[in-house]
């Protein structure tokens, strides 16, 4: 078993740059050929897939935040982290990392039976 712990600014200014870390913690050897994820969920809203990063580096990204998403990870912290430039008050929502053995679980939709999650860390972007 895994934990994922998020963590970053409550709220960000309108046009600054997101940056959340997931913390991962337990027994890591379960989770070797795992994707990891953030999804997000605004408020009235379903969950969103915003990208994830493979076991072996590659990243993917939904196609509607390409432009402005970056996801990485430092594995000498165990840590996934996310970075969303160029916020606007769309942007607040509860953001979740996550993760499971196949990537389409992770983007489907509805996102449904996935692994591990995170408790989420509340984004709010307002001026």
């Amino acid at each position: 078993q895994v934990q994922l712990q998020e963590s970053g600014p409550g709220l960000v200014k309108p046009s600054q740059t997101l940056s959340l870390t997931c913390t991962v913690s337990g027994d890591s050897s379960t989770t070797n050929y795992y994707y990891w994820s953030w999804i997000r969920q605004p408020p009235g809203k379903g969950l969103e897939w915003m990208g994830a990063i493979a076991f072996g580096g590659n990243t993917y990204v939904s196609p509607t935040l390409k432009s402005r998403t970056a996801i990485s990870r430092d594995t000498s912290k165990n840590q996934l982290i996310l970075q969303l430039s160029n916020v606007t008050p769309e942007d607040t929502a509860v953001y979740y990392c996550a993760a499971d053995r196949h990537l389409g679980t992770l983007y489907a939709d509805p996102i449904t039976d996935v692994d591990y999650w995170g408790q989420g860390t509340q984004v709010t972007v307002s001026s």
